[in-house]
């Protein structure tokens, strides 16, 4: 047989944490942020292998002190090195006081996660990390930009908000003749 049971095992994971990274990418591509489901896709593969191939490096064997030193190395490294991938799209506008780009490196550091859990993690944990995630970025956000809109702590423009239907614009008043092309 050209491969094993283990193998294929690893392969799935892989697979997997394409997939949950591309799943993440999606959402952000679909909001138009600089991280996409190629980046994202690459992120959680790439904590996926890592953690696969420290797993699967042969003179650890079956030492059981060895595997959890290696793993706990992984972790911390691909935890650590990631926070730098995610620093690169925060922007910070000093004179507004704001901060920019906090959701699109959580997700980068998300993806990671998922991608450490594909390789070593059981299946349901897997399933319930990724509902859980896209649940955040979907799901939770209407209702963020919804209590920002109800308590006056409004971070989103107009134009989102319309985009989004919280907010209906005001018509043109009478009179008024709308600009060519509109």
């Amino acid at each position: 047989m050209l491969f094993s049971a283990a193998d294929i095992e690893a392969g799935l994971r892989l697979l997997a944490a394409m997939a949950v990274g591309m799943a993440i990418g999606l959402n952000r591509d679909l909001h138009g942020k600089p991280l996409g489901m190629r980046t994202l896709g690459l992120v959680a593969l790439g904590a996926a292998l890592v953690a696969l191939a420290g797993l699967r490096f042969p003179v650890i064997g079956g030492d059981t002190q060895a595997t959890g030193r290696v793993v706990q190395g992984v972790i911390q490294g691909v935890l650590t090195g990631i926070g730098f991938l995610g620093a690169g799209v925060v922007l910070r506008n000093p004179e507004k006081l704001e901060v920019y780009g906090l959701t699109s490196a959580a997700t980068v550091w998300a993806a990671a996660t998922l991608g450490l859990t594909c390789a070593l993690a059981s299946w349901p944990l897997i399933l319930f990390g990724v509902a859980g995630t896209l649940f955040l970025l979907v799901a939770v956000r209407p209702l963020e930009i919804w209590v920002e809109h109800r308590f006056g702590h409004d971070r989103r423009d107009q134009a989102e908000r319309a985009a989004m239907g919280l907010i209906v614009p005001p018509p043109d008043p009478p009179g008024r003749t709308p600009p060519p092309g509109a």
